[in-house]
């Protein structure tokens, strides 16, 4: 029709998977329940949803409230993460795993309306509540008094959202002592899960498993929602069981699973690992850089392997890789996710060239919007042209593939030379006897800055001594970037994440008299 003018209706606000499921195919099971047993369709998740909207009105929250959960996995988190957003309030998953002085910290932040938890956190809960000095939120016992309360919901208003309307709050492990409240927007779960599907290759014939912790942003970011959004299932884990996960993978022909490189490390200690798994398509490690030794024994297992990066401010998928791939080129990434641009950035804000390490920044829809009641952090990361700087150190190949190398912070410079600790770490870990290893920058008065590695033996290595560890990292590295003193502890301090801990690393380190002087002569 010649001069017609086409007016497209407005992108709706905010994709409801388990509404749209139930209506397309309501039998279709949504989440199966290996802690607990049980099998939820999407019909029985959307009712649920429903059920809950109703609860949370008869509590009393309204549109802009936080809805905040202190829970192990449970199936519970994803009608009321669905409840939330029709409501127009936003869900918080707290950690478990905090004292109740740190989680008082995220209580202060998030002021929640209403608190809902199983029964064995209820006392760590009111501590909490009663050290953030916040007014009391509504307590909900997901063990006692969830099944009354669904039977005798309130009505309530079915409120329209924008696509930036915050969906979920999720808090840093909160290394720096200060946790941030990562808001999550409709629009960042819609395109992180359109974005993941697509470039993951995942479908309604997937089924992954859920074993990181809904407070994470893996827990729902990898595999959850993207799932959900396409009418896969999700098998959901409460705990981190190795010969229950294997037993689960295997028992619910389990097609795709994450987990950081210390869950899969754990996984190696289970009977059954190195045992046919038909249905697994691969395996895939993200949170942290994975030790070259656990990728290889993943590999040599016989299952394929993948390496991912994210992070909750932005995505939290942000590259894809192939098995072919992967297997050709270890130590990388793949190429970045749909919709979303990347760029490295050397100091004084220059591009920097292929095969340079850079600062990784993103853009794109599924960027995050800023840090609860902090618009100071907010700005220190986000650029005035909507750039996130990550502040991890990256590279990209002559053949346009990605590599992460660490965090900007944490690198020191030795005698003028830059040592990035996610490279002497993985040296260090492919070393006999070395389980676990961490390496923090120290001062020194000659070269500015020496690496200390903290390293756990391994079991039958007791006797393995800073000598010959340090002679055999040194068929692995330059000798600049060899460290100059190593102490060697039982175990690591690890965040919630699975992260470890430097700044914990940091301070132990602190507090021991040094074991020698740092004035010898620089390796070549």
């Amino acid at each position: 029709m010649t001069g017609a003018t086409l007016v497209y209706a407005p992108l709706p606000a905010a994709f409801d998977p388990l509404a749209w499921w139930s209506g397309h195919d309501p039998n279709r099971i949504a989440v199966v329940d290996a802690t607990r047993g049980g099998e939820h369709s999407y019909g029985a998740l959307d009712a649920r949803a429903t059920q809950w909207c109703g609860a949370l009105a008869a509590m009393g929250a309204v549109a802009g409230d936080r809805i905040a959960v202190l829970s192990r996995n449970r199936v519970a988190h994803i009608p009321l993460l669905a409840a939330a957003g029709r409501i127009g309030a936003s869900l918080v998953p707290l950690n478990w795993r905090l004292t109740a002085v740190e989680l008082a910290r995220v209580l202060r932040n998030a002021t929640p309306s209403v608190l809902l938890g199983e029964d064995c956190f209820r006392g760590l809960a009111e501590r909490a509540v009663k050290e953030s000095g916040i007014r009391e939120p509504v307590w909900c016992d997901l063990d006692r008094d969830a099944d009354a309360l669904l039977r005798r919901a309130a009505a309530f208003p079915r409120v329209d959202v924008t696509p930036d309307t915050v969906a979920m709050l999720l808090y840093t492990s909160g290394s720096t002592g200060v946790p941030k409240g990562v808001m999550m927007p409709h629009r960042q779960l819609h395109w992180n899960a359109v974005a993941t599907n697509l470039a993951w290759e995942l479908s309604s014939l997937d089924v992954g498993l859920l074993a990181s912790p809904l407070f994470h942003t893996a827990g729902w970011g990898v595999f959850t929602l993207p799932l959900l959004f396409c009418g896969g299932r999700m098998v959901i884990l409460d705990a981190f069981d190795p010969d229950h996960v294997l037993a689960t993978m295997r028992s619910q022909h389990i097609t795709v699973s994450f987990g950081v490189p210390t869950q899969l490390d754990m996984l190696r200690s289970g009977a059954a690992w190195g045992e046919p798994l038909p249905s697994l398509r691969w395996l895939i490690a993200g949170g942290a850089p994975c030790p070259p030794r656990i990728r290889d024994s993943v590999w040599d297992a016989g299952y394929q392997f993948r390496e991912a990066y994210g992070l909750s401010e932005c995505g939290p998928n942000c590259f894809t890789t192939s098995n072919a791939i992967a297997l050709a080129n270890p130590g990388t990434v793949g190429h970045p996710l749909p919709f979303l641009d990347m760029r490295l950035i050397a100091d004084h804000g220059r591009v920097v060239a292929p095969g340079e390490v850079g600062e990784l920044q993103l853009r794109g829809p599924q960027m995050f919007g800023g840090y609860l009641n902090d618009a100071e952090r907010t700005a220190e990361v986000m650029t005035v042209d909507g750039w996130l700087r990550t502040g991890d150190l990256a590279l990209r190949n002559s053949e346009g593939l990605w590599a992460i190398r660490g965090r900007r912070k944490e690198l020191f410079i030795s005698g003028g030379e830059n040592v990035y600790p996610g490279e002497v770490e993985a040296a260090l870990l492919s070393c006999p006897g070395v389980a676990d290893a961490s390496v923090i920058g120290m001062d020194d008065a000659r070269w500015g800055e020496i690496g200390c590695a903290v390293v756990v033996r391994s079991v039958g290595y007791e006797s393995l001594g800073e000598s010959a560890l340090l002679a055999e990292v040194r068929e692995y590295l330059a000798g600049y970037k060899v460290p100059r003193r190593v102490i060697f502890v039982d175990e690591l301090p690890r965040l919630g994440s699975g992260k470890i801990d430097r700044n914990a690393v940091a301070e132990g380190i602190a507090l021991r008299a040094p074991a020698q002087e740092h004035g010898t002569s620089k390796a070549e």
